[in-house]
C-alpha cells in the first residue's frame, strides 16, 4: 500500500501511434532526445523525477538565499549529520557535480579506481581525471540477497597487478545501479573498509540510494532484522571515509547533491576548494537556499520505514506485473527499478545491434513508455548483460500506470519477430556518455 496520497495532479496524454513513430524517428531512436510532453509513462530515471512532500514544499518557503553562511545550509548539514553521520559536506548542484568535486580531488593520471560497478557518470569522471575505472562485482547465484556486493579479492588482485600506490580510492555504490539495482550487505561494506585500509586508500560510498539499500539490509541481513531503516542507514555509512550523494535519489528532491567527508582534513579542504571553483561557495554549492531546505527534509523522510517500504514494494509490484506477461527480469527486483533482460526478450537481435535500445524504442512506439538501455549502447565494449532499466520516480505513479507498462510489453512481445536492431549514426567523442546524445537508425 502506498504511504502517501496525492495533493496535486499533472495531466498527461498519450500521443497517437503515428505521432509516436514520428517522434522516435526525429529523436534518432534515442529516447533521451524525446520531449517529456510526448511521453506517457516516463521510467527513464528516478533521478530528480520524484514528487516532493508537503513538508518539503513548506520548508522551501523558509529558504535563506544568502550567498555565504546560509541558515538553509546549516539545516542541510545537520540533516546529513543526523541521518548519514557526516558532519562536513561540500554541496553541489547534483550528483555528477559532487562526483566532479570528489574524483577530481582524489584521482590523478595513471590511477586505478575499483568499484562494485561504475555507473556512467562515475566512470566518466574517473576517466576525465586520468584514471582507469575497474569494475569488481561479486559473482553470485541468481536470486542471491546481495548481488550488488564488491568482490574484495578482485580489488586485492588489482592492487597486486598495478601496485597499491596507484589505487587512491575504493568505491562501493549502494545500491549497485549497474548490476540491476541490487543491494550491498553491511558485511561486504566492512570487508571493503578492510581492503581500503590495506591499500591505504580512501573508502568512498556512492550513497545516492542509501535508504533503499538500508531497507534491503534490514529485510535480508540477519544481524539487522530488529534495527530500523534509519539505524541501518547510519551503520552502513559509518565505514566510509567519504560519500558522494545525488540528492535527486534518496534525498527526495529534484536537484542537488553533496560530498561528505568524515575525518580527512586535507581531503575535505581540497574538495571544498574544488567545490568553490566548479559549483559555488561552500554554503550553497550550486543550489538555492530553498533547494537546501527541501533536501534537509527529504533525507529525514527517506529513512522512514513506511516510506521506504512503500517505495521498494512498488518496484516489486511492477516486476510481478511484467513477469505475469512473460517478461524476463532480473530477480529479486532492486530498490529503484526493474531490469529487463533485452537479449532474452529479443533473441533474434545480436548484441552489436543493441537489443536493449531496440526494445526501448519499441516500448515508446507501442505505449509511450520511456525506459533506458544499460547494455552495449550505454557501455560500449564492456562484457555486460543487455538490460533495459525501468526506473520508478518516487511517490509519482500508481498501479494503473504500472499496468499500462505491462500491457505495453505484452503488445511488443506479440510482434517481437518484426523488431529490428539499430546502428549508430552519430555519437559524441566521449564514448562513456554516448547514450545521452547519440543518434541511431534501424538496420536494414
Amino acid at each position: 500500500m502506498r504511504a502517501y496520497k496525492a495533493k496535486a495532479v499533472e495531466r498527461i496524454s498519450l500521443p497517437d501511434r503515428a505521432e509516436r513513430e514520428a517522434n522516435l524517428r526525429e529523436a534518432g531512436y534515442n529516447v533521451f532526445n524525446l520531449d517529456a510532453a510526448d511521453v506517457f509513462v516516463d521510467l527513464l530515471t528516478d533521478s530528480g523525477t520524484g514528487t516532493m512532500s508537503d513538508e518539503q514544499w513548506a520548508a522551501m518557503m523558509r529558504g535563506d538565499e544568502a550567498y555565504a553562511g546560509s541558515e538553509s545550509f546549516h539545516r542541510l548539514q545537520k540533516a546529513v549529520s543526523d541521518v548519514m553521520g557526516f558532519e562536513r559536506i561540500v554541496p553541489a548542484h547534483q550528483g555528477r557535480g559532487a562526483e566532479n568535486v570528489l574524483y577530481g580531488t582524489l584521482v590523478s593520471e595513471g590511477d586505478y579506481v575499483p568499484n562494485n560497478t561504475h555507473f556512467d557518470t562515475t566512470r566518466a569522471h574517473v576517466v576525465n581525471s586520468g584514471g582507469e575505472p575497474v569494475d569488481c562485482p561479486v559473482e553470485s547465484e541468481p536470486g542471491a540477497p546481495f548481488q550488488g556486493n564488491l568482490d574484495v579479492d578482485a580489488v586485492r588482485d588489482l592492487a597486486d597487478e598495478v601496485g597499491a600506490e596507484r589505487i587512491p580510492a575504493v568505491v562501493v555504490t549502494i545500491t549497485n545501479n549497474s548490476m540491476a539495482g541490487q543491494p550491498v550487505s553491511v558485511e561486504n561494506l566492512r570487508r571493503a573498509r578492510e581492503v581500503a585500509d590495506e591499500l591505504d586508500a580512501t573508502f568512498v560510498v556512492d550513497a545516492c540510494r542509501f535508504a533503499e539499500n538500508a531497507y534491503f539490509v534490514q529485510q535480508r541481513e540477519a544481524e539487522f532484522a530488529d534495527a530500523s531503516v534509519a539505524e541501518v542507514a547510519r551503520e552502513q555509512l559509518s565505514y566510509a571515509d567519504a560519500v558522494v550523494m545525488s540528492g535527486k535519489k534518496d534525498g527526495l528532491v529534484n536537484v542537488g547533491g553533496f560530498v561528505g567527508v568524515r575525518e580527512d582534513d586535507d581531503l575535505y579542504e581540497r574538495a571544498r576548494q574544488r567545490g568553490i571553483l566548479y559549483e559555488g561557495f561552500t554554503t550553497y554549492g550550486g543550489m538555492a537556499g530553498r533547494d537546501l531546505e527541501a533536501m534537509a527534509v527529504g533525507l529525514r523522510e527517506a529513512v522512514e520505514q513506511e516510506y521506504v517500504a512503500s517505495r521498494v514494494e512498488q518496484v516489486a509490484e511492477l516486476g510481478e506485473l511484467l513477469q505475469e506477461v512473460g517478461v524476463p527480469i532480473r530477480t529479486p527486483t532492486g530498490g529503484h527499478a526493474v531490469y529487463v533482460d533485452a537479449a532474452e526478450f529479443l533473441p533474434a537481435i545480436p548484441r552489436e545491434q543493441f537489443p536493449g535500445q531496440a526494445l526501448v524504442g519499441e516500448l515508446y512506439r507501442e505505449g509511450g513508455v520511456r525506459g533506458v538501455e544499460l547494455g552495449e549502447f550505454a557501455f560500449p565494449g564492456e562484457d555486460r548483460p543487455q538490460l533495459v532499466r525501468l526506473c520508478l520516480p518516487r511517490r509519482t505513479y500508481f498501479r494503473e500506470h504500472l499496468e499500462h507498462v505491462a500491457e505495453t510489453f505484452a503488445a511488443v512481445a506479440d510482434r517481437r519477430e518484426d523488431v529490428v536492431g539499430l546502428e549508430v549514426v552519430s555519437e559524441p567523442e566521449m564514448a562513456e556518455l554516448r547514450h545521452f546524445s547519440a543518434e541511431l537508425r534501424p538496420v536494414e
